[in-house]
């Protein structure tokens, strides 16, 4: 077994939140495609994921949040992005131990091992009373991996704000993973990113590269 880990997001990372973005157009009665590009928008301005409803002008989303939920019922087969089973097990093969600590409500982690994802420490933030990108979120991850030095750590997320940035600055290898909206808008990759990928198939195939000569060099 590696003394290094890879630790991952989990919403576009694992899971495809297309259905719960649908759910909420339904609910709302805005035409999909009407809504998914007001949720563009507020990406391409920076803004955070909730501000969509201010641009399509729903300040009572809140009371719509209970229907929502019910109509969601949690994470299911068919979110699963395909190649997060696979790869995760590649990942575990290959000799990586494996975390997944994310910005999620707490009864994510039983639906997550309910899905069959396998790993050393599940965690989300309701949990852990700690939210990315505060830098406490990502002390508290390496709390949980049993302290290893925060190098030896990969963190794969595809949002540049929330996954890349701060974990970078917590002294983990920042993997950028460039799908769902924050992964395809950005026109470049931040420079804190050491590796870049499309998918979690091409991860398991370059992880590697995270503690590659130069990546080293630049500490």
């Amino acid at each position: 077994m590696s003394d290094r880990w890879v630790c991952l997001d989990v919403g576009e990372t694992l899971i495809d939140e297309t259905r719960i973005w649908s759910l909420w157009a339904d609910e709302l009665g805005i035409p999909r495609l009407t809504f998914m590009a007001a949720f563009g928008a507020v990406i391409e301005r920076g803004h955070e994921h909730r501000d969509v409803f201010a641009i399509l002008e729903q300040p009572r989303w809140r009371e719509h949040l209970p229907r929502v939920m019910e109509a969601y019922g949690g994470f299911q087969h068919r979110d699963l992005y395909s190649d997060a089973l696979p790869s995760l097990e590649a990942l575990r093969t290959a000799g990586y131990r494996l975390a997944i600590v994310a910005n999620q409500p707490a009864e994510r982690t039983a639906e997550l091992r309910a899905l069959g994802i396998r790993a050393d420490v599940i965690a989300m933030s309701d949990e852990l009373g700690v939210w990315k990108p505060d830098a406490a979120f990502f002390e508290r991850a390496l709390e949980l991996m049993g302290g290893p030095e925060a190098s030896s750590v990969a963190y794969v997320g595809d949002r540049s704000d929330n996954d890349v940035l701060p974990s970078a600055a917590a002294g983990m290898r920042a993997v950028w993973l460039r799908r769902g909206p924050w992964g395809v808008i950005p026109a470049s990759a931040p420079p804190e990113a050491v590796l870049v990928v499309d998918t979690l198939e091409e991860l398991t195939r370059r992880v590697g590269e995270c503690w590659s000569e130069e990546v080293a060099a630049r500490g």
